[in-house]
């Protein structure tokens, strides 16, 4: 604590300084082409997890606490040959003003206004998955995916870029009435 400073300052000051340092929120979107790894991998989960709840419910049974690290082997090794199939993209929650900026360079036009649209879905999507994109994706780059992929590919790749700007790190616990 400084000379002088209340401990109230010098703890809002330390406070002050950790609030300054926190990092943005991130989300990964891993896409994997491979139907046979996903489907390994999603039978190997739940393997593993079925074999978990066996063992917990029989502590003392060798053979399914066996059977349960057998399993997450298995797990574990699909997981890694999942990873290292995918292509994982990242997006970053872009800081409150630049965020507010973006929406107001693709205003919706006044039919979609009238539909209710805080922006234009016709150049936002794009503009926001290269703006939140810490891969360096161009905004040329968002519009080419978001045109030639499937349309629940394409919800993905905005889902994933959106939903990271609504992301909230706060726990907002009601501590009762005051």
């Amino acid at each position: 604590m400084a000379a002088g400073k209340p401990q109230g300052l010098a703890t809002w000051e330390q406070k002050m300084e950790r609030l300054r340092r926190r990092s943005l929120p991130e989300r990964v979107l891993r896409i994997c082409d491979n139907a046979a790894l996903r489907a390994e991998y999603d039978e190997a989960r739940r393997a593993a997890d079925r074999a978990r709840v066996l063992a917990r419910s029989d502590a003392d049974n060798g053979l399914l606490a066996e059977r349960a690290a057998e399993t997450g082997r298995r797990y574990d090794a699909a997981a890694a040959a999942l990873r290292t199939a995918s292509i994982h993209l990242t997006f970053r929650a872009l800081p409150r003003p630049v965020l507010e900026e973006l929406l107001h360079t693709h205003p919706p036009t006044d039919e979609q206004a009238a539909d209710g649209s805080a922006f234009n879905p016709n150049t936002f999507p794009a503009a926001l998955i290269s703006a939140s994109s810490t891969d360096g994706m161009t905004e040329a780059e968002a519009r080419e995916l978001l045109d030639a992929w499937s349309a629940p590919d394409a919800n993905a790749l905005w889902e994933a870029a959106w939903e990271v700007q609504q992301e909230a790190r706060t726990d907002r616990t009601d501590l009762g009435k005051g």
